[in-house]
């Protein structure tokens, strides 16, 4: 399994379910950050049609190319869901926001083979290792 580090060096597309509208939220300033240091993030929201420049998709399902990692701002209960359906879209890494935590969908993803990581930030790691994808 890779580490944080490695899943954002490794990382180009970046899908955010529960991207959000609202600029004082953390779902909307995280993925803002990560695409201006050149991730390209897919947003993932019910009810948006478009956020940062891209359109919105309804569901991973309806993403109609690969993404490499599936970053989710959903409440832990709702984290078992996102992590079927990142497996079921073959996505090779699954990120869980800061404060977001399930056994759960750990227990999913390491069965699947795919890479998991829970209650980090996007930014905060990628401030740390001082990443990003514009070079």
């Amino acid at each position: 399994m890779r580490d944080a580090r490695q899943i954002l060096v490794d990382a180009k597309v970046i899908a955010v379910v529960g991207a959000a509208r609202d600029p004082r939220k953390a779902a909307h300033q995280v993925p803002l950050q990560m695409q201006r240091y050149g991730w390209r993030i897919i947003p993932v929201n019910p009810v948006a049609d478009e956020l940062f420049g891209e359109k919105v998709y309804r569901s991973l399902a309806d993403i109609p190319h690969p993404v490499d990692l599936v970053d989710i701002f959903r409440p832990a209960r709702d984290a078992v869901e996102v992590v079927r359906a990142a497996i079921a879209i073959g996505a090779p890494a699954v990120w869980l926001q800061l404060g977001i935590v399930s056994a759960e969908a750990r227990q999913l993803a390491e069965e699947a083979g795919i890479d998991y990581v829970e209650d980090r930030c996007l930014v905060i790691e990628r401030a740390i290792g001082n990443l990003n994808q514009l070079s």
